[in-house]
């Protein structure tokens, strides 16, 4: 009988976990404040549900990092987050939280499970992507039969398979009418207009309860980014005579009187920031209308840009966990 020898965890599984707990932990400071305020039943119990996973999630992790003698990460707490402080949010965003965070989830647990090679990890990251999965479809329905979800636009069925004729190349895309945008592209500038909408009432609300001017200017500067990315993006749907995708921003209270901590809103901002990274990505890769492709490019560097400085302001004040890494040989061989 053949026994299984125990394998450390790559460099590979440490990220992935190590990623998860930082999440996970803010899922459940955001998931305790809006479960206090939201109303409706079946809403809040999917988020109590989605919370519960979240908190089973951080235990398989530490358990994991404690049988391997591998430090916890600190991530976040109770003390990120204020209970007693009154509602920024109202309505039914939380729903909307837990559709956009079940969206990123599955994105993150899919690359976690297929970056790990020991099998309680896969199995970890496995369970925790059908769990998504689970929590992504149960909101959408919800989000549907409470009329709160956009569908991405209609467009007549083809009668026929075709190809391209032209190379997309730079002459033949410049130098003639640009032709209609394809489902690819629709589907992208839709997902990416709603992820955006979806930044602007999260800034909207961060950006009138935080002290710190310095921290606050960065939050209005990501809100003006991201409506810039929603002009523009609403502009290419309305030139192929597609309906724009409007936000009506009445998801704010008027609370000025924070729920959460500095460091906390601005991890936030920064994995909200991660996430527009790899969709942009996305979209560059899928896009094939050149006008597309160079607006992406700029677009993506913008949010790269706001990154690294959300993550400077991180760093300044001490508040940047810093992800393991392997040693430094020279300075240990003194060279």
């Amino acid at each position: 009988m053949r026994t299984k020898q125990k394998v450390g965890l790559t460099a590979s599984e440490i990220a992935a976990l190590w990623s998860a707990y930082i999440s996970c932990s803010m899922a459940i400071c955001l998931s305790q404040y809006f479960s206090k305020y939201l109303e409706d039943k079946e809403a809040r119990s999917l988020l109590e549900e989605s919370l519960k996973r979240y908190q089973a999630h951080l235990k398989n992790i530490t358990h994991i990092f404690t049988e391997e003698k591998f430090p916890v990460p600190r991530g976040y707490n109770d003390d990120d987050v204020d209970l007693s402080a009154p509602s920024l949010f109202f309505g039914l965003f939380p729903l909307s939280y837990v559709y956009s965070v079940s969206r990123m989830d599955l994105i993150s647990y899919s690359a976690y499970t297929t970056s790990a090679a020991r099998e309680d990890v896969r199995a970890l990251f496995s369970d925790w992507m059908q769990f998504s999965l689970e929590m992504f479809n149960k909101a959408t329905d919800l989000m549907l039969s409470k009329g709160i979800y956009d569908r991405p636009a209609f467009i007549p069925y083809p009668e026929h398979v075709s190809f391209m004729n032209d190379k997309p190349g730079m002459l033949t895309e410049w130098f003639k009418p640009k032709r209609p945008l394809n489902v690819l592209e629709i589907s992208d500038i839709f997902f990416n207009l709603e992820r955006n909408n979806y930044a602007v009432i999260l800034l909207t609300g961060f950006s009138q309860i935080i002290r710190d001017d310095q921290i606050k200017q960065y939050l209005l500067r990501g809100k003006k980014l991201a409506n810039k990315h929603i002009e523009f993006l609403n502009e290419i749907l309305i030139q192929d005579d597609l309906l724009g995708n409007n936000m009506v921003n009445t998801d704010v209270t008027t609370s000025t009187v924070s729920p959460f901590s500095e460091r906390l809103i601005l991890g936030i901002i920064t994995l909200t920031n991660s996430a527009a990274v790899s969709f942009l990505g996305r979209s560059l890769s899928t896009a094939t209308r050149t006008d597309l492709t160079v607006e992406y490019s700029k677009l993506l560097l913008e949010v790269l840009k706001y990154g690294k400085d959300g993550m400077d302001l991180l760093i300044e004040r001490g508040w940047m966990e810093e992800p393991p890494h392997a040693p430094d040989r020279k300075k240990l061989a003194g060279v």
